[in-house]
């Protein structure tokens, strides 16, 4: 994955429909759909009522407010919002699923499980 900073900021807006692949040196703000694979140097925020549906979703960092369905690979955090769903594969640094959130995925993070889970 591309270690470049972003060099701008787009949003797609809740009437926008993307259907194929999104690149770009962008942190990225989803409010609509997308589907097709997205592969951003910079952050993706699935706003709730957004969506993606793909193969893979490669950012910085991904905090999943709506609907997310891909193989996930990022440097940073991946957070997940209560009333939100991922489903795939995760590679991340850390995730992080609110109370509320659903998620199905096989996880890749290096932490440390709490004494109650280990």
């Amino acid at each position: 994955m591309a270690t470049k900073r972003p060099t701008s900021e787009a949003v797609l807006g809740s009437s926008t429909t993307v259907r194929g692949r999104i690149t770009g040196d962008v942190d990225l703000t989803i409010e609509g759909s997308v589907s097709g694979d997205v592969l951003v140097t910079g952050a993706v925020v699935i706003a709730e009522g957004g969506s993606v549906a793909g193969d893979a979703l490669e950012a910085s960092s991904v905090d999943v407010g709506g609907a997310l369905a891909a193989d996930v690979s990022c440097d940073g955090a991946v957070t997940v919002r209560a009333g939100a769903s991922l489903r795939g594969k995760v590679r991340a640094a850390s995730l992080r699923i609110d109370e509320g959130a659903s998620v199905s995925a096989d996880l890749d993070c290096e932490f440390e499980l709490p004494a109650e889970l280990r």
